[in-house]
């Protein structure tokens, strides 16, 4: 899912930037010749039909069984779905294991971009935003083009490579092979079902996310019509819902709001068009707040007002919440509360947003969201994680059934000396990238999510081994994981 401040730009040598590789690890159906999950980080062939000239240049995690990428010339790469029956391959654009630039219906660069269950959404050096798949979470707006040209596109495509993925290093063990049928993404429920046996976890909550398959409930890609005057400059995608953040500081949301992620005060299944999400309210970060003195200063309610902030700089979208951070540091949350992923030491929903006052005094940098968890990092490098438990994806050493309902600080012994500075979450798992390019992964790992070289579940932080690699960045999908690498030379 979402989460991270993206990468800084890259480093040069001399005039000449570095090489860039992307590595991805978990499962994406279609991403082998073998459909097996990876567990070890492999390289991900960039497209050969390209312009010569072109490479990596970011990476955006993914949906439910398919990578997001971004090229140097803003291209929206997308690969890894090979379940023509799904949602997600008809999201992801039926490239199977070709990772293949996404037909949009614009020649402009794609500067961010980010997936949820079964929905894309990405942003245009324009600061326009385009968004697809499941059409609950894509808002009527100026459709461009249809299923039919999209159909068109491929039949034109180039013929597909044989092979796309070559492994690094040794071979690892590639775990039990998964079967397509049991990882689409209508069928999610069932590898719940199978965790239920395993961990006593309850789904009850996840029943609704069951996804079909028919293209049409699926929206082709259309331009989401928001004010001429705002500038979008970054996007995160939920279960079912989406968050974009523009270029002063506001937030807009669209989507399924049945449990306050989208911060309306209601519980709105549907939103259909963008609606602005009022993020900053001083009484909001209040604890207890008594009474207001009706005579109480301007400048005393503009005093309070600063501590929280003026704007949001960074949004983050789980499951069923969200989160955001102000510019003065301040993490502010709101929606599904059932695990305490909303970090307010209770259970209970949050249908406006709501500071996490228990970090009060601590300036948050980072925030990122998975399906039951939050995690965040600190200005100085500390992690804090929240929420559910179940796969260990918080890092604390806990036992499975042990949610934390306020943030806790990630203290262990791998850590130490390690200042955490981009942060992701699939849908039960996290991964962190330190200031030093070190990646440290925990959490569930039935398909090689975390690529530690196996599928154990991990409650602490372990590093993932990246030889001769520098990465530069992370982005986690529901089931894997990529990362931005610059090439040893």
């Amino acid at each position: 899912m979402n989460g991270g401040e993206g990468i800084k730009d890259l480093e040069v040598n001399g005039n000449k930037e570095k090489k860039c590789e992307v590595l991805m690890w978990g499962y994406l159906p279609g991403a082998s010749q073998l459909q097996s999950s990876l567990t070890s980080p492999v390289s991900v062939r960039f497209p050969e039909a390209e312009v010569s000239g072109d490479s990596w240049k970011d990476v955006c995690g993914g949906g439910c069984g398919f990578g997001l990428a971004i090229s140097a010339s803003g291209k929206l790469i997308t690969w890894g779905s090979a379940d023509d029956q799904g949602q997600s391959y008809l999201t992801s654009g039926k490239h199977e294991e070709t990772p293949e630039p996404y037909p949009l219906p614009t020649n402009d660069p794609i500067l961010k971009a980010a997936a949820g269950w079964a929905h894309c959404v990405s942003v245009t050096g324009k600061g326009e935003v385009y968004t697809w798949g499941w059409k609950e979470c894509v808002p009527p707006g100026k459709v461009t083009c249809s299923w039919t040209s999209m159909k068109t596109f491929e039949r034109n495509r180039s013929a597909k490579q044989s092979s796309t993925l070559t492994e690094q290093g040794s071979p690892q063990s590639q775990g039990p092979k998964p079967s397509v049928g049991s990882l689409s993404c209508s069928d999610d429920k069932n590898i719940e079902d199978e965790s239920i046996k395993r961990r006593k976890v309850s789904t009850q909550e996840e029943s609704e996310i069951s996804i079909p398959a028919e293209e049409t409930l699926s929206a082709p890609p259309c331009l989401v019509m928001l004010d001429p005057l705002v500038k979008i400059t970054s996007v995160a995608a939920g279960g079912r819902h989406t968050l974009a953040l523009s270029d002063v500081g506001q937030v807009w949301g669209w989507g399924y709001g049945g449990d306050g992620q989208l911060g309306l005060g209601n519980r709105v299944k549907t939103v259909a068009s963008p609606h602005l999400i009022p993020c900053i309210d001083p009484s909001s970060c209040i604890k207890d707040k008594p009474d207001v003195v009706h005579q109480e200063s301007e400048s005393a309610a503009a005093q309070s007002h600063n501590s929280v902030g003026n704007y949001i700089r960074a949004v983050a979208c789980g499951g069923r919440h969200s989160a955001v951070i102000t510019d003065a540091g301040v993490l502010i949350a709101f929606g599904w509360g059932l695990y305490g992923q909303c970090g307010q030491g209770n259970r209970e929903d949050l249908l406006r947003p709501t500071c996490v006052t228990s970090l009060s005094g601590t300036q948050i940098e980072a925030v990122a969201a998975g399906l039951w968890h939050t995690i965040c990092i600190c200005k100085d490098g500390c992690v804090y994680a929240f929420g559910g438990n179940q796969f260990g994806q918080l890092g604390l050493g806990t036992n499975s059934d042990q949610c934390e309902l306020i943030p806790k600080l990630l203290d262990a012994s791998v850590m130490e000396n390690k200042n955490a500075k981009v942060v992701s979450c699939g849908a039960r798992h996290s991964v962190i990238l330190t200031d030093e390019g070190k990646i440290y992964s925990w959490g569930w790992n039935k398909y090689g999510q975390l690529g530690l070289g196996d599928t154990v579940d991990r409650n602490i932080p372990s590093q993932v081994p990246v030889d001769n690699y520098i990465p530069k960045n992370i982005g986690c999908g529901w089931w894997h994981t990529l990362s931005l690498c610059e090439t040893v030379s």
